[in-house]
């Protein structure tokens, strides 16, 4: 069980930002914070990774203390046995990608873990290339696998997948969950993607302002239609049909089609292919292709 009671007021802008949240995140369940840019999600994980110090409260990780302000007890970042993986993949660009993953190894000599991570995430033929030589997916593959090494306690994912394209996206996601399933973790997502969300988690806590304003289960959640009155996920374009004066869309998700009724000057800048976004406000739903 992870439980953070955290307090921290940033001032680097003219409008400070005061989190205050509440965390319980089981052990062996993956987690999500999810909201608007500049709501406070990833100075919350780089709280609880011990990278940002609070003001105030306690921290603490199946039972180990990690931070504790009235016992003015911090624990170092190094001893709190975390996997953090950050929005760049932040690899050594002087060593190979077998060489970042055997750094991150506190005893040289235990490499079985190595070489069943590198099996199973596919590394096998990216061993002896630079960073520099990786696409981007692959980078973040190799992130995910050095984050691994030491068998962490918690792995901490900064929004690692949104600058990757859409099939890369796919790819790491399917390895995100296979490698969470396979050594039981306790995960933690920052990410603003409603549809990456419904995929991978068990639980999602709501940030807004430095405050969670919702948790409970993706589809619990994001079925409640009520965060800030809008509701949104992303989708592709395989139909477009007229049926009278009105035209339904297909939009598949996930594999899954949905159909949407619409009008023609819903649909003019639309056409099949498209991504797009499909919203509600007040239940009556909306889609417009995202901006680039």
């Amino acid at each position: 069980m992870i439980k953070a009671q955290i307090e921290k007021t940033l001032k680097a802008s003219d409008n400070p930002l005061k989190i205050d949240v509440e965390l319980h995140i089981p052990k062996g369940v993956f987690a999500s914070l999810y909201g608007p840019s500049g709501a406070g999600k990833t100075s919350t994980l780089r709280m609880i990774a011990g990278l940002l110090q609070p003001d105030r409260g306690l921290i603490t990780c199946h039972k180990n203390l990690w931070f504790d302000s009235d016992k003015n007890t911090t624990k170092n970042p190094k001893y709190r046995n975390i996997g953090y993986v950050f929005q760049d993949s932040a690899l050594f660009p002087n060593m190979t990608v077998f060489e970042n993953l055997e750094y991150a190894l506190t005893n040289k000599k235990e490499t079985k873990h190595l070489h069943q991570l590198i099996e199973l995430m596919k590394l096998q033929p990216l061993c002896n290339r630079k960073p520099d030589t990786l696409s981007g997916g692959q980078k973040q593959r190799v992130a995910l696998a050095r984050a691994l090494v030491q068998k962490p306690a918690l792995l901490l994912l900064d929004e690692p997948l949104a600058a990757l394209d859409n099939e890369s996206r796919i790819e790491l996601q399917d390895c995100l969950l296979q490698i969470h399933k396979t050594f039981h973790l306790t995960t933690l997502l920052v990410s603003h993607d409603i549809e990456e969300i419904l995929k991978l988690s068990d639980q999602v806590f709501v940030m807004d302002h430095g405050k969670l304003t919702q948790q409970g289960s993706p589809k619990t959640v994001f079925s409640q239609n009520s965060l800030n009155e809008n509701f949104e996920i992303t989708g592709k374009i395989s139909k477009i049909e007229r049926q009278g004066i009105q035209f339904c869309i297909t939009v598949c998700i996930e594999n899954t089609p949905i159909k949407i009724m619409a009008k023609k000057s819903e649909i003019e800048h639309l056409k099949v292919g498209n991504k797009i976004l499909i919203g509600a406000k007040n239940f009556n739903p909306f889609f417009l292709k995202p901006k680039k």
